[in-house]
């Protein structure tokens, strides 16, 4: 019995380790999973997917998120066009704000061949510390240096200092800082008036600190009766730079009405390149005025009555800037015709049904199986025209004495 066991036992023995292919072939049994030595698993080749190559995921920057809108109502820049030899000059004077105007307006007339911008503006300047910078001493040199056809002044945000006034410090806007100061802006614009150049004065923005904000409405009270009192124009942008309550903003509608930064700093004083653009556009107007719409006209003085008229000859869509009126009584300017109704008294003979119904009143005859055909076969008579009520009177008749 118990060779006969180990021959049992041997011959379970001997499939493992005589013949491992063929155990690695068929499913163990109990007595291998209980004696046998594991056995190494079998390996199986890998198939590799072809790796994808992801690309990294780039983030805007925060300069082109800000800018963002910005460069959604920005148009590329057209190039700018040599001007001509007799080009009408634009002369900017003022402090640094001024020489964001003068970029703004070169921006705007850098197509226009006759207009030329030329920025004589000074950063620290104004019209307090006349020992740095004198403007009524200056103003009258360059402007016969440069020959403008128009001055654009623009000038007030270095002006909240101390003014010596008979030998005192006036703090701003006190009674005698507020009187001296009025006189200086007077002078300046007298400057540019005795020089027969007209004058177009541009008031201060708002500004980030409340009380800035108060001296600069006071500063823009005065420089819009200085520039008026000399028949000058005075440009208020105050409201382009404010929300609708009137509240200071550092971002804001551009001249094509997106929103962008308009203000640049932590002070927020400076003008970024919008809001330099957007100044221009306020001072535009008044420009075309005094410049006229077409090159070849000559410039005029301030307040004078103007009807641009058009250069002679036949015009191209393109140098049509903007048409003459039409007369009333005479469309084509030849006095050969008026307009349709005009003094106009057909004979009764000539006139249509809608004439007669709308100046006589008189209705057409009424046309078979419309609506006003009664069935009665004859046509329907116009009423005559109602005669106006007349007021009843009573007579009082006098009573025989009883």
């Amino acid at each position: 019995m118990a060779a006969s066991a180990c021959a049992l036992a041997a011959l379970a023995v001997l499939p493992v380790w005589s013949t491992p292919s063929l155990a690695q072939n068929r499913p163990r049994n109990l007595f291998e999973l209980l004696f046998s030595s594991p056995q190494p698993p079998r390996e199986i080749p890998e198939t590799k997917a072809p790796r994808v190559k992801k690309k990294p995921a780039t983030r805007p920057s925060a300069a082109r998120q800000r800018n963002s809108a910005a460069s959604v109502a920005a148009a590329p820049a057209a190039p700018a066009v040599q001007k001509a030899e007799n080009a009408r000059v634009v002369l900017v004077l003022g402090d640094f704000l001024s020489d964001g105007a003068a970029e703004g307006l070169d921006e705007a007339y850098a197509e226009n061949p006759s207009v030329r911008v030329v920025d004589r503006s000074n950063g620290s300047s104004g019209l307090v510390r006349d020992d740095f910078y004198d403007w009524i001493k200056s103003a009258p040199e360059l402007v016969d240096a440069e020959k403008p056809a128009v001055v654009v002044v623009m000038l007030g945000s270095n002006d909240r200092q101390e003014l010596k006034v008979d030998g005192n410090r006036e703090p701003v806007r006190s009674a005698a800082w507020t009187k001296l100061y009025e006189t200086r802006v007077n002078a300046l614009a007298k400057v540019v008036r005795d020089k027969n150049v007209p004058l177009v004065w541009v008031g201060m923005p708002p500004f980030k600190q409340g009380g800035m904000m108060a001296d600069m409405l006071a500063f823009n009270d005065a420089y819009k009766t200085g520039a008026e009192a000399v028949g000058g124009v005075f440009v208020d942008i105050w409201d382009g730079f404010v929300d609708e309550n009137g509240a200071y903003v550092t971002q804001g509608p551009c001249i094509k009405g997106a929103p962008v930064r308009l203000r640049s700093g932590q002070n927020g004083i400076n003008f970024t390149s919008a809001a330099k653009r957007k100044v221009a556009f306020y001072i535009e107007k008044p420009l075309e005025r005094i410049l006229g719409a077409f090159a070849g006209q000559p410039p005029i003085g301030a307040g004078a009555p103007h009807i641009p008229q058009g250069p002679q000859g036949p015009l191209t869509p393109a140098d049509i800037d903007r048409t003459n009126p039409m007369s009333l009584t005479d469309p084509d300017l030849d006095g050969g015709g008026e307009l349709m109704g005009a003094n106009f008294e057909p004979a009764k003979a000539s006139q249509t049904q809608a004439q007669r119904l709308t100046v006589e009143g008189v209705a057409a005859p009424p046309v078979a199986g419309r609506a006003d055909d009664f069935g009665d076969g004859e046509p329907a008579k116009a009423a005559a025209p109602t005669p106006p009520a007349q007021e009843k009177t009573t007579a009082i008749v006098p009573q025989p004495k009883g």
